[in-house]
């Protein structure tokens, strides 16, 4: 454990104005308040808040931020109070705490809800000073460093997930990619050890291999750049992480074999105009491979990165990834937001987290969402994806993830844009809502007063932001005609029995209804929650109605009219927007599944056929729009299992497909059906059938298997 003297003296070294004082006070606070509290490990736990604060001494944080690291578990799982850290530390040190410390747990809530309460009131915190996400990012990397200790499996995946999808993401998000990279891996070691240990082999084998080529390439290139007079320029070799490699195979539907960028090269020059000078040395040199330019110098990532990044058929006709950048772009490029303290650029505007475009925006996704858990759900989509780059016709640069439309578009420019959107033109040319944005694409969106967003649209769009909107559109719109169906209920049943319904009647009787306004109970009459029977013998009094408190009575009420599932019926059908009464299946050419794009085909006599929208048979209807039907999945699929159908080649060797099996099995994958198409000497062709979830869930096991030696080659499969 660090010592008290050596973690003021590491400060120190960086920063001589660094408060003494107040880094000796707090250490012996925390020290004191956590006494004898041991972790699973068996540690002092005081060893847990020592090693979050040295973490973020490597990036040459300021004295509050290694205050509030030292105290971040103090309130949560000691007597201690805010109250106690403002009066020994201040308001300052009392807000860091704050915005660290997890919400109490909630009695009864789901995990799910614990974390997306959580993760709101972190964003809310960030969104006030940013160090709050720095203490938590080396919280949690400190945590994944101890996961093993752990006893619950079931735990160690949830945390190892959340790692991935949140933390992982929001350290990209600031630019911090060493923390990113470490978090990224230790969560992977816990979700897919083995995938992690195939993908280290081939790498350790390709290093092995290509060792002396690389070597002869930098040499290559460190002559050509002292040529063009670049001798200073510093080169060596990068290596992509493992659960990159896992996550590209997964994403993009690759081999291992044909990621082109899994070792290159990384040139650091004196400034920018030496980055292009040397781009020209290495073009003049060696072809270029088409399409692997990207400037992000001109262009930075929304997160600040800047860099060139260029591939080349180099010296031995071998492909070369290669990064050129400046110091402090590979500084930034490391450290991210971090780096600005190194840089003495941490000013208050800086520890702003609202001047960050995506910070607002998740903010503005906060505010439209109808359940934490939604928010959630869409935060995800906000934070992780791959960028895309588009012009508006100012020529601003706006990002967006892969898979982004016009309307995703829209909505990033303003709600209201997205809300009145009716077309768009790309590049002066008009095109439909649906298509997806390419990088440098000028966007010019088309609007009309009387347009407004359609329900169709969140099944194509792709950001946090536009899938928000529509719904929070969607839930108004439902909810002002379940009101009227209500209001209309009601009068015809009052009516009936003589009585004129006015809806002040029904205010003195809400709590009896556990409702807050009227229009709630019309809205739950309008959609049947509660009957119109019931409303009448409340309010006339002609039935006393049983009591209970709180939600109980509700249930009572409405119970008799809420629909049950009975125990041994069949799921429910998984698709929405179908024809009620007709038959459906799922095209066997295609093997449809959750999460893929679809569309249903009505065949006579067959009723509903549901094909993904790739799929090559559609095109035996192309001249039939009559019979394409708008669907898609329902979202809450969890108990639901579709078959996906995979293709592969497997080296023909003892226990090849009983690696194949258990990968597949230890995915939690049912194979329903395998067959061998064709043999030869080295090899198996094989197809496999495999019960899974959803296209997430098959795309797993697909890059699980890629990351097996004895697999060649594995995709999806389609007829």
């Amino acid at each position: 454990m660090i010592r008290q003297y050596e973690l003021v003296e590491k400060i120190k070294s960086y920063d001589p104005d660094a408060d003494e004082d107040m880094l000796n006070r707090a250490y012996v606070f925390a020290m004191k308040a956590h006494g004898a509290q041991k972790r699973a490990s068996g540690d002092p736990y005081f060893s847990h808040p020592v090693e979050v604060a040295y973490k973020l001494t490597q990036y040459k944080l300021d004295t509050a931020s290694i205050v509030t690291a030292l105290l971040h578990d103090t309130v949560e799982d000691t007597e201690v109070t805010l109250d106690d850290i403002e009066a020994s530390f201040g308001k300052e040190i009392r807000n860091l705490v704050d915005g660290v410390t997890k919400l109490s747990r909630l009695e009864g809530k789901s995990e799910n809800l614990n974390q997306a309460e959580n993760f709101r009131k972190l964003l809310i915190a960030m969104s006030e000073d940013l160090r709050v996400l720095l203490v938590k990012l080396a919280d949690r990397l400190h945590n994944m460093e101890t996961l093993k200790f752990i006893k619950s499996p079931e735990k160690r995946q949830r945390i190892a997930r959340e790692t991935v999808e949140i933390y992982a993401a929001l350290a990209e998000r600031i630019g911090m990619r060493n923390l990113k990279d470490e978090l990224q891996d230790l969560a992977f070691a816990e979700l897919y050890p083995e995938a992690r240990e195939s993908v280290i082999k081939r790498l350790n084998f390709l290093r092995e291999q290509g060792a002396a080529e690389l070597e002869k390439t930098v040499s290559v290139i460190r002559q050509k750049l002292a040529e063009a007079g670049l001798p200073a320029a510093q080169i060596y070799g990068r290596e992509k992480k493992p659960f990159s490699i896992w996550k590209k195979m997964e994403s993009k539907n690759m081999e291992f074999e044909q990621l082109s960028d899994i070792c290159g090269l990384r040139i650091v020059v004196a400034n920018i105009a030496e980055c292009y000078q040397a781009l020209g040395v290495i073009h003049a040199e060696w072809h270029t491979i088409p399409g692997r330019f990207k400037d992000y110098i001109s262009t930075p990532k929304s997160n600040g990165y800047q860099s060139l990044h260029t591939a080349v058929l180099g010296p031995g006709q071998q492909r070369v990834e290669i990064q050129i950048r400046t110091q402090e772009m590979d500084e930034i490029a490391e450290y991210g937001l971090a780096a600005h303290w190194a840089y003495k650029q941490a000013s208050h505007a800086i520890k702003d987290g609202k001047q960050f475009r995506w910070i607002r925006e998740l903010l503005d996704i906060l505010e439209k969402s109808s359940n934490p858990e939604e928010f959630l759900e869409n935060t995800k989509l906000e934070m992780y994806h791959d960028q895309v780059f588009c012009f508006t016709p100012k020529g601003d640069i706006l990002a967006f993830p892969r898979g982004a439309t016009p309307v995703d578009f829209a909505y990033a420019v303003h709600s209201g844009v997205g809300d009145t959107c009716v077309g768009a033109k790309i590049n002066g040319r008009i095109v439909p809502l649906r298509t997806k944005l390419k990088n440098g694409d000028q966007v010019d969106i088309i609007t009309s007063k009387t347009q407004t967003p359609s329900p169709s649209w969140e099944r194509f769009v792709v950001t946090g932001k536009a899938k928000s909107e529509v719904r929070k559109y969607v839930r108004t719109s439902q909810r002002n005609e379940y009101v009227n169906l209500g209001r209309a209920i009601l009068a015809k049943t009052f009516k009936q029995e003589g009585e004129e319904f006015v809806e002040s009647m029904v205010e003195p009787h809400l709590p009896t209804f556990n409702k807050k306004t009227v229009e709630d109970v019309l809205a739950e009459v309008g959609e049947g929650l509660i009957s119109r029977q019931q409303v009448m013998e409340v309010v006339l009094g002609q039935k006393k109605p049983v009591q209970a408190s709180g939600s109980g009575l509700l249930s009572s009420l409405s119970k008799p009219f809420r629909k049950k599932k009975e125990s041994g019926t069949s799921a429910p059908m998984p698709i929405k927007g179908l024809i009620p009464g007709m038959a459906i299946h799922f095209a066997g050419c295609c093997h449809p599944i959750p999460g893929d794009r679809i569309v249903g085909i009505v065949t006579t006599g067959k009723g509903i056929t549901i094909h993904t929208m790739d799929c090559e048979t559609l095109e035996n209807y192309s001249d039939a729009p009559e019979r394409w039907i708008d669907v898609a999945w329902e979202r809450d699929q969890s108990d639901a299992t579709h078959v996906g159908r995979i293709h592969a080649h497997v080296s023909h060797e003892p226990a090849a497909l009983a690696t194949v099996t258990q990968v597949i099995a230890k995915e939690m994958g049912n194979i329903s059906n395998f067959k061998i198409i064709n043999r030869s000497i080295d090899f198996f062709e094989i197809l496999i059938d495999i019960q899974v979830r959803d296209l997430k869930h098959l795309n797993n096991i697909i890059a699980n298997l890629r990351a097996k030696e004895v697999v060649q080659s594995v995709e999806r499969w389609q007829t």
